[in-house]
């Protein structure tokens, strides 16, 4: 009789470490779930370099406002304005 795929598995995972058989468990809850596996804010924390896009989250944020009120006002003027890509926004 020919064994079946549960069967191999099952062998398979004797041999893996108890480290490993618990990560197979945490993967197989996920995918049983459908959940994906939840990170803890301390995990990432301070991982991305200061500034993230190259500069100051004000000075963006204040970049950010200027080309807004830019586009509005050239909105409201009729005129098109084009973006930093060349294209009409």
């Amino acid at each position: 009789m020919a064994t079946s795929a549960l069967e191999r598995l099952k062998e398979a995972i004797e041999h893996l470490s108890p480290e490993e058989q618990q990560e197979l468990m945490a993967h197989l809850k996920r995918q049983i779930s459908g959940a994906r596996p939840r990170r803890k804010w301390a995990e990432i924390a301070g991982k991305a370099p200061y500034p993230l896009a190259g500069e100051d989250a004000q000075e963006w944020v204040s970049h950010t406002r200027r080309q807004a009120s830019h586009r509005r006002d050239r909105y409201h003027s009729g005129q098109p304005w084009k973006g930093s890509h060349g294209r009409l926004t």
